[in-house]
C-alpha cells in the first residue's frame, strides 16, 4: 500500500508545480509509521504548501485516505536542503 501512496503523492504534487521533473518522493520507515519526504524545486515550495498550509493539508488528507488505517506522514522539503 505504501508504494501506491507514494505514487499518489507524486502525482498530486507534480500536477501543481512548475518543475514536475524535480519532484522526488522518498519513503522512510520510522517508529511512528511511514514517512514520505517530498522534495521540490525551491521555487515550487510555496505552491505545494499553499496559503496557510491548505494545499499541503489537502495532499496529506488524500494520501492518508489512500494509506488507510495506518496513515502516512508527509514532510515537504525543497531540493536545496540536505538529505
Amino acid at each position: 500500500m505504501a508504494g501506491r501512496t507514494q505514487e499518489v503523492i507524486e502525482h498530486l504534487v507534480s500536477g501543481i508545480v512548475d518543475h514536475p521533473d524535480e519532484v522526488d518522493v522518498t519513503e522512510k520507515q520510522t517508529r511512528r509509521g511511514d514517512l514520505f519526504e517530498v522534495r521540490v524545486n525551491p521555487a515550487d515550495l510555496g505552491k505545494v504548501i499553499g496559503r496557510q498550509g491548505r494545499t499541503a493539508s489537502a495532499i496529506r488528507t488524500v494520501s492518508g485516505a489512500v494509506a488507510g488505517t495506518k496513515g502516512a506522514r508527509i514532510d515537504f522539503v525543497d531540493v536545496d536542503r540536505q538529505r
